[in-house]
C-alpha cells in the first residue's frame, strides 16, 4: 500500500464508526490523529479529515475537542497553506449556525404544534404534569431544552475562532470576517451579555498586540489595509451596540475607533467618519451632553458639507437646522458655578477629552486649547455659514432667544415656530450612514431654555411679579417644572429670585449695579424712551444757527463728558498695560515650565534609551550564552550517543565555535528524527496489518453476539408485559374493594356537608344584615351632612349677600356724603369769589374817586408866590404847582414831568400878579413879600420841578396806606 493511502484509511475507519453509532469513539481518533505529527504531510487528506472532525464536534456540541484541533491545524497550515485553515474554520461556523437555526425552526415547530384548544388530546399526562408543576410554558421548555444548547455552542464557536485567529497577519480577514458575523448574532437574538464579553475580547486582543511587539506574524497597524479592518471592525461593533442600546460599550467602542485613528497621521475615510460622528451624537444625546452633541452635530454638518456631492438643498437645510437646535439646547448658563477646584480640574479634563473624541485635528503642542462652550460654538456656527442653511422658523427661534428682548410675549412667539419645527424630519437619501434627523427631540429642550429666558428678561424689568401672571406668560410647563428650572438656574448664578408661596407671587433680588446685563437693559430702555419721546414731542428746530453754534451750557457739557471718556480711555489702558504685563508674565512663565518639563522629558527619555539599550545588551549577551551552553549540552549528548554505537567522536582536537556547534546539533538530530521516522513507519505499517486483521476475525463475532441480544431482548419484553398486566389486574381488584369499603360512608359524608353548609349560610345571613345595617347608617350620616352641609352653605350665601348689600349702602351714603361736599366747596367758593368781586369794584371806585380827586386839585389855581420860609407840614420839600388857571390849555398833565424851558416859558407868559396879597401851596393868602424872582424852589435847579400840584397830607397818607 502506498503511503498516500495511509490517512484515508484512517477517514474510512472514522466514517465506519459513525455509521455504526460510536461518534465519541470516531472523534477521539480524528483528535489524536490531528494532535500527533504522523499526518502533516498529507495537506489535502487532512483538510478532509478536518472537515469530517469539525463536523463530529458540532454534531456532538465538542467545543473544546473543536479549539484543540483548529489550534493544531492552525500550527500546520499557517506558514504553507493559510486558505486550507480558512475554509475549514468557515465550514465550522456555518455547521454552527445551520444547526442552531434548525433549532431555532424546530422549536418554534413545537410552539405551533402545541398552539391547540384540547391539551389533552396532544399531550402525554406526564408532560400536564410536568407543566403544571414547573410553571414553565411550552415555549420556555423547549427553549431550554432544544435552543438553548445550540445557541451556548455557537457562541463559543465564535469564541474559539476569534481566540485562534487574533493577532495574526496572515488571518486578518478572517478575523473581521467572524467578528462580524458574531456582531450580527448578538444584534440578531438580542444578546447584550454576549455582546458586551465580545467586546472585551476583541479589546484585550487589541492591548495584546500593542504589548507584545516582537510577536511572530503580528499585524503591523500602520499598514493602510490593516488599519482599515480593525476600524471596519470597531465601526460595526459601534454600529451594533447603538441598535443594542448598550450606550456604555458604545463609547468605548468610540474610544478604541479613535485610540486606533491616533496611531497613523492620516486622517480615516470620509464614510468612516460621518458614521463616528453619527454615533456620536445619538451617544451623548442620551446621556444629556448636549454641547458634545451639538459639537458631534457641528463635525457631521461639515463631513457632508465637504465631502458629499450628494447632498440636496433640502437635506443640508434639514443638517443644519438640527446644528443649530442643538447648539441652542444647551444650558445657557455653566453648571461648574461654586465647584471646588478639583472638580473644576476633573471638568477641565473631560473636555479636554471629548474635545479629542469630537476634533482629531486639536494641535496637542499649543499653549492653549479652546474650552467647548456654548457661546464658542455659536460664534463658530455663525462664522462658518451654518446661519445661512437653516430654514427660517429655526433662524426665527434663534434670533428671539438670542437677540430679542421680549419678556411678556418672548413665549407666545416661540411656541408656533416649536410647533413648526415638530413636523420637520427626515431620512437623508444621499447619506444612508447618518440617522433620520428628528428635531421634535429638541422641543423639550427649547421649551426649557424660552422659560429660562422668560424668567431672565422678566428678572430684569420686575422686581415682583405674581405667579399666575408668570403662568400665562409661560404656556409650556407647570409651576411645579418652572420651580425646579428656576432652582437649578439661582444654583448656577444665571438668576436671582425667590418664590412667595404664601403671596403667591415670584420676587427677583437686585442684581449688582456694575452687571453688564443691567447696563445694557438700562441703555436700551434710554433709547427705547428717546424714541417714545421724540415721537410725541417732536424736536424743535433752533432759529439761530449761531445761537445753537456758540451755546455755553452744551458746550460746557461736551468738554464735560470728552475729560470723562478721556479719563475713563486712560484708565482702560492702564488696565489694558497691566493686563498685556501679566500676560507677558505668565507666558514667559508658562515658556520656562514648558523648556523646563521638556529638559526634564528629554533626560528621562534619554535614560530610558540608555536603560533600554543596556537591558537590550544585558539580554542579548545571556542569549548567546545560554545558546552556547546548550550547543555544548548537544555535541556532548551526541558524542556519548556516538561512542556507545562505535562511532568516532566528531570533532576531536578540533576548534569548536558557536557556529559549528550548533550545525553538528542540528545535524545530529536531523539524522535522529529521520531514523525515528523510518521506524515509525514501518511500525504503523506493522499495527495496520494487526489492526485490519483483529476487525476481520471480530466482525463475525460481533454479528453472533448481537444476534443473540436480539433474542434476549425479546424474551426480556415479553416477560416485563405479562409482569405488568398481572400487577395492573391486581391494582384493579383492590381498588374495587376499596371503593365498596367507602361507599358506607357515603351517608355520613352527606349529612356532615348539609350541617357545614347550613352553619355557613346563617354566618352569612348574620353578616349581610350587619353589612346591610352598616350601609344604612353610613347613609343617614351622610344625608344628615350633606343636610347641614346644604344649611351652612345657605346661611353664608345669605350672609354673604347681607354684607354685599350693607357695602354698597355704605358706598352709596359715602358718594352722596361726597357729591354734598363737593357742592357745598362749589358753593362757598362761589361766594368767596362773589365778595372778592365787590372788594375788587368798591377798590375800583375808590380809585375812580381819587382820579377825579387828584383831576380837580390839577385844575385849581397855582400861587403867585412862595414865602421865604414854607409853613411847616408834612412834606417840606415837596414843589409848588405852578400852572394857574389861565394857562391850563399849556400846563401839561397831572402827574407828568415838566421840562425846565417850558417851565420857564409858561413862567414869561403868565400875567404879572396884581397885588400883593398872594396864596400859598395850599390856596391860603401869604402877608410875607415874595421873593423878586419868584419862589425859592423854582430858581433853584439843583430840585427837580414837577408839573402836578401834590395833594394834601390826609391824601397822601390815604394812598400810602392803599
Amino acid at each position: 500500500m502506498s503511503t498516500f493511502a495511509k490517512p484515508e484509511n484512517a477517514l474510512k475507519r472514522a466514517e465506519e464508526l459513525v455509521n455504526v453509532g460510536q461518534k465519541q469513539a470516531a472523534l477521539q481518533a480524528l483528535h489524536d490523529l490531528i494532535t500527533s505529527k504522523r499526518y502533516r504531510a498529507w495537506q489535502k487528506t487532512l483538510e478532509r479529515i478536518m472537515f469530517k472532525y469539525v463536523e463530529l464536534c458540532v454534531d456532538m456540541r465538542k467545543g473544546r475537542f473543536a479549539k484543540d484541533g483548529l489550534i493544531q491545524y492552525r500550527i500546520i497550515c499557517q506558514q504553507v497553506n493559510v486558505s486550507s485553515l480558512e475554509e475549514v474554520i468557515k465550514h465550522f461556523m456555518h455547521l454552527s449556525t445551520e444547526k442552531a437555526e434548525q433549532a431555532r425552526t424546530q422549536a418554534q415547530a413545537l410552539e405551533d404544534a402545541l398552539d391547540v384548544e384540547d391539551l389533552e388530546a396532544d399531550k402525554r399526562p406526564e408532560d400536564l404534569m410536568l407543566s403544571y408543576v414547573s410553571g414553565e410554558k411550552g415555549k420556555d421548555r423547549s427553549d431550554r431544552e432544544v435552543v438553548t444548547p445550540w445557541f451556548k455552542f455557537l457562541w463559543e464557536t465564535y469564541r474559539t475562532v476569534l481566540e485562534i485567529l487574533r493577532n495574526n497577519s496572515k488571518l486578518e480577514a478572517l478575523y473581521a470576517m467572524t467578528a462580524h458575523r458574531a456582531f450580527q448574532f448578538c444584534k440578531q437574538y438580542k444578546r447584550t451579555t454576549e455582546f458586551r464579553r465580545l467586546c472585551e475580547i476583541i479589546r484585550n486582543h487589541l492591548a495584546n498586540l500593542n504589548k507584545y511587539r516582537d510577536q511572530r506574524d503580528r499585524p503591523d497597524l500602520s499598514a493602510p489595509e490593516s488599519l482599515q479592518l480593525y476600524l471596519d471592525t470597531r465601526i460595526e461593533q459601534l454600529k451594533i451596540a447603538t441598535d443594542l442600546e448598550l450606550w456604555q460599550e458604545a463609547f468605548r467602542s468610540v474610544e478604541d475607533i479613535h485610540g486606533l485613528m491616533s496611531l497613523v497621521k492620516k486622517s480615516p475615510k470620509p464614510s468612516l467618519m460621518v458614521v463616528y460622528y453619527a454615533k456620536l451624537t445619538d451617544i451623548f444625546w442620551v446621556s444629556d451632553s448636549h454641547l458634545y452633541h451639538a459639537y458631534a452635530w457641528f463635525k457631521l454638518f461639515t463631513l457632508q458639507k465637504s465631502y458629499n456631492k450628494n447632498l440636496s438643498q433640502k437635506e443640508l437645510q434639514l443638517i443644519a437646522s438640527s446644528v443649530l437646535l442643538a447648539a441652542l439646547a444647551v444650558t445657557p448658563y455653566d453648571q461648574n458655578h461654586g465647584a471646588s477646584h478639583l472638580e473644576l480640574e476633573n471638568v477641565k479634563e473631560r473636555n479636554l477629552r471629548m474635545a479629542s473624541l469630537i476634533n482629531f485635528t486639536l494641535d496637542p503642542k499649543g499653549e492653549s486649547r479652546e474650552v467647548l462652550s456654548r457661546s464658542s460654538l455659536i460664534s463658530e456656527l455663525t462664522n462658518k455659514g451654518v446661519m445661512t442653511c437653516v430654514s427660517q422658523e429655526v433662524k426665527d427661534i434663534f434670533n428671539l432667544l438670542e437677540n430679542e428682548f421680549l419678556p411678556l410675549d418672548l413665549a407666545s412667539r416661540v411656541q408656533p415656530l416649536l410647533a413648526k419645527i415638530s413636523k420637520l424630519s427626515g431620512k437623508l437619501s444621499s447619506a444612508s450612514s447618518v440617522p433620520e434627523v428628528q428635531l421634535a427631540k429638541y422641543v423639550p429642550a427649547l421649551e426649557k431654555l424660552t422659560t429660562l429666558r422668560v424668567l431672565q428678561q422678566v428678572s430684569q424689568v420686575y422686581q415682583s411679579i405674581k405667579v399666575k401672571t408668570l403662568l400665562n406668560m409661560i404656556p409650556f410647563f407647570d409651576f411645579s417644572r418652572v420651580e425646579k428650572l428656576s432652582v437649578d438656574a439661582v444654583k448656577y448664578n444665571f438668576l436671582a429670585m425667590k418664590v412667595d408661596h404664601l403671596k403667591g407671587a415670584v420676587i427677583f433680588g437686585n442684581l449688582n449695579i456694575e452687571s453688564d446685563e443691567l447696563s445694557n437693559h438700562l441703555a436700551v430702555l434710554a433709547k427705547s424712551l428717546n424714541k417714545v419721546r421724540d415721537l410725541i414731542y417732536p424736536p424743535v428746530k433752533k432759529q439761530s444757527k449761531l445761537g445753537e453754534k456758540y451755546d455755553l451750557s452744551e458746550i460746557v457739557d461736551k468738554e464735560h463728558k470728552r475729560l470723562l471718556a478721556r479719563k475713563s480711555i486712560i484708565e482702560k489702558r492702564k488696565e489694558e498695560h497691566e493686563r498685556q504685563m501679566l500676560e507677558m508674565e505668565r507666558e514667559e512663565e508658562s515658556k520656562r515650565l514648558k523648556l523646563q518639563k521638556v529638559t526634564e522629558e528629554a533626560e528621562q527619555k534619554r535614560l530610558a534609551e540608555e536603560y533600554i539599550r543596556r537591558e537590550e545588551q544585558r539580554i542579548r549577551r545571556e542569549i548567546e550564552e545560554r545558546e552556547l551552553q546548550e550547543a555544548q549540552a548537544l555535541l556532548l549528548e551526541t558524542q556519548k550517543g556516538a561512542k556507545k554505537k562505535g562511532k568516532k567522536p566528531l570533532l576531536e582536537g578540533e576548534k569548536v565555535t558557536k557556529q559549528s556547534l550548533l550545525e553538528l546539533a542540528l545535524s545530529e538530530q536531523l539524522k535522529e528524527r529521520q531514523e525515528l521516522e523510518k521506524k515509525l513507519q514501518k511500525l504503523a505499517k506493522t499495527m495496520d496489518y494487526m489492526e485490519r486483521a483483529k476487525r476481520e476475525e471480530e466482525a463475525q463475532l460481533i454479528e453472533q453476539a448481537f444476534q443473540q441480544r436480539l433474542v434476549e431482548e425479546k424474551i426480556l419484553h415479553e416477560q416485563e408485559q405479562l409482569k405488568e398486566i398481572e400487577l395492573s389486574r391486581k391494582h384493579h381488584a383492590g381498588d374495587l374493594q376499596e371503593k365498596n369499603r367507602l361507599a358506607r360512608m357515603l351517608d355520613n359524608k352527606n349529612v356532615f356537608q348539609q350541617r357545614i353548609v347550613s352553619r355557613r349560610e346563617t354566618e352569612y345571613n348574620r353578616l349581610k344584615k350587619e353589612r346591610e345595617d352598616k350601609i344604612n347608617q353610613i347613609v343617614a350620616m351622610r344625608k344628615r351632612e350633606r343636610e347641614i352641609k346644604r344649611k351652612l352653605l345657605y346661611y353664608l350665601k345669605s350672609e354673604e349677600e347681607r354684607l354685599a348689600r350693607l357695602q354698597e349702602e355704605e358706598e352709596a351714603r359715602k358718594r352722596e356724603e361726597e357729591e354734598r361736599r363737593k357742592k357745598e366747596e362749589v358753593e362757598r367758593k362761589a361766594k368767596l369769589d362773589a365778595i372778592a368781586e365787590r372788594q375788587r369794584q368798591r377798590e375800583r371806585e375808590l380809585e375812580e374817586k381819587e382820579r377825579l380827586r387828584r383831576e380837580a386839585l390839577l385844575r385849581k389855581p397855582e400861587p403867585v408866590s412862595q414865602p421865604t420860609d414854607p409853613a411847616p407840614g408834612p412834606h417840606p420839600a415837596e414843589p409848588v404847582p405852578a400852572p394857574a388857571p389861565a394857562a391850563a390849555s399849556a400846563a401839561p398833565a397831572a402827574g407828568k414831568y415838566v421840562p425846565r424851558f417850558r417851565r420857564e416859558t409858561s413862567d414869561a407868559q403868565r400875567p404879572a400878579p396884581a397885588g400883593p396879597s398872594e396864596t400859598d401851596r395850599w390856596g391860603r393868602q401869604d402877608d410875607r413879600n415874595p421873593q423878586p424872582g419868584g419862589d425859592r424852589w423854582r430858581n433853584d435847579d439843583r430840585r427837580p420841578s414837577f408839573g402836578g400840584p401834590r395833594s394834601s397830607s390826609s391824601t397822601w397818607s390815604s394812598s400810602r396806606a392803599r
